[in-house]
């Protein structure tokens, strides 16, 4: 009786709050489900774009693979990788120019990303991003450029070196310590100015269809890692708050400087599937970004969970079906978009439920999950990642998957 009293509580909390989840989050692994995370179910926006979004994630960890190449080899690579990705049936492509407070592309703000050139701020000779948007735009691919906002090292070797030139470097203040990585204080205007003009750097100087984001904002919730800067701006309010409020605060900005340069600019965000995690833990309220305008023109959470999916306890909440209706569900400002992330990762491998994987094994589950999310009215989809699915530890799975996937979007032009 009391477990019973204990969920119509929840579920009720769920219904007054919208979509702001009590879920109590994972802080090892984003893709782990909480037992007693719950569903809500609200209305959305019915809003469609003319065309579906079919994208593909091209991360760092493909680009690093490009290291030491001169330019016509970098071409040449890009431009293969580029045209798998229009032999899919693909229309887009979200790479990832800034992951670690440096930059893939010639900039005055970060320096040279160590991913190609080595060494972090060693000049390589050509500008990478640019190679992306004249090889991907004349395939008729969209180009997005993926940032990360806050991260500067995700631990002592990655990157090892900072460039002496580094904003990190020049301004340590600016910086803070957390789980052997440095990142950028969330708090400070002197850190939200840098990823503005940082955005504002590649709108203004690249011909790019879109800045993305993805899950990562807070890296801790560890109450001491913004002790100082809570105590001087806080003015009393309480820490989650007021975390999120800085959150808010560097959306919004970078929302407006987007559309004060180009309006057709779109600026998306890719938070992760359990909402519980981004609210309590990334300290990310995508719920109010979906329904408020003025934050984002998309929002993209990462699905990576399969159809038959199973917590430790047996309970189906995070089941892919019935996941993106959740999303689908969250109310929806008509001018915000939904996409669903799917897990290319997660083929051969498994989601890691109790249940049986044999999906993740079955040559057409991507497929499926499309099918799937257009009859809950979504918009569209990204895969993560290019490697998953070209460079795949299971290679006969995955280019049965990318086989099935193919048929299914040259089929639905």
């Amino acid at each position: 009786m009391k477990k019973k009293w204990i969920s119509l509580l929840l579920v009720t909390l769920l219904f007054l709050s919208g979509c702001r989840s009590a879920v109590p989050v994972n802080t090892t692994d984003f893709t782990s489900v909480p037992d007693n995370a719950a569903t809500n179910q609200k209305t959305a926006s019915s809003a469609q774009l003319p065309e579906e979004y079919r994208a593909m994630w091209i991360s760092y960890l493909e680009l690093k693979g490009f290291a030491g190449m001169d330019e016509a080899v970098f071409r040449q690579s890009a431009a293969q990788m580029l045209q798998n990705c229009v032999n899919m049936g693909l229309n887009a492509v979200v790479v990832q120019v800034r992951p670690f407070g440096d930059a893939l592309y010639n900039s005055q703000i970060f320096p040279q990303s160590h991913i190609v050139a080595t060494t972090q701020g060693n000049p390589i000779g050509y500008d990478p991003l640019l190679i992306f948007i004249e090889e991907g735009h004349a395939r008729n691919l969209k180009v997005e450029a993926w940032v990360n906002p806050y991260r500067i090292q995700l631990s002592s070797t990655q990157p090892a070196i900072l460039s002496a030139q580094n904003p990190a470097v020049l301004h340590p203040e600016w910086t803070l310590q957390a789980n052997g990585g440095l990142y950028y204080d969330p708090a400070l205007p002197e850190v939200h100015q840098l990823v503005v003009d940082g955005v504002k750097e590649i709108v203004s100087n690249y011909d790019v269809d879109g800045i993305h984001f993805d899950d990562y904002f807070y890296p801790t919730t560890d109450q001491a890692f913004d002790r100082d800067s809570y105590a001087k701006f806080s003015n009393g309010t309480p820490l989650d708050e007021w975390r999120r409020n800085n959150v808010n605060l560097l959306i919004q900005q970078v929302y407006k400087t987007i559309k004060e340069i180009k309006p057709n600019v779109r600026f998306g965000i890719s938070p992760q599937g359990n909402n519980g995690n981004n609210y309590n833990q990334q300290y990310s309220d995508v719920c109010l970004w979906l329904k408020e305008p003025g934050y984002v023109d998309y929002i993209m959470p990462q699905l990576y969970w399969g159809f038959d999916y199973l917590t430790a306890s047996q309970r189906t909440d995070y089941q892919f079906a019935g996941l993106c209706k959740q999303w689908a569900d969250y109310p929806r400002h008509e001018s915000v978009q939904l996409y669903i992330g799917l897990g290319a990762w997660r083929i051969g491998e498994g989601d890691g439920g109790s249940n049986d994987q044999a999906e993740w094994s079955s040559g057409s589950n991507l497929a499926k999950m499309v099918e799937s999310l257009r009859q809950t009215g979504c918009n569209g989809f990204a895969l993560y990642r290019y490697g998953s699915l070209y460079s795949s530890a299971y290679p006969e799975l995955a280019a049965a998957e990318t086989a099935a996937l193919s048929q299914l979007l040259h089929s639905t032009v």
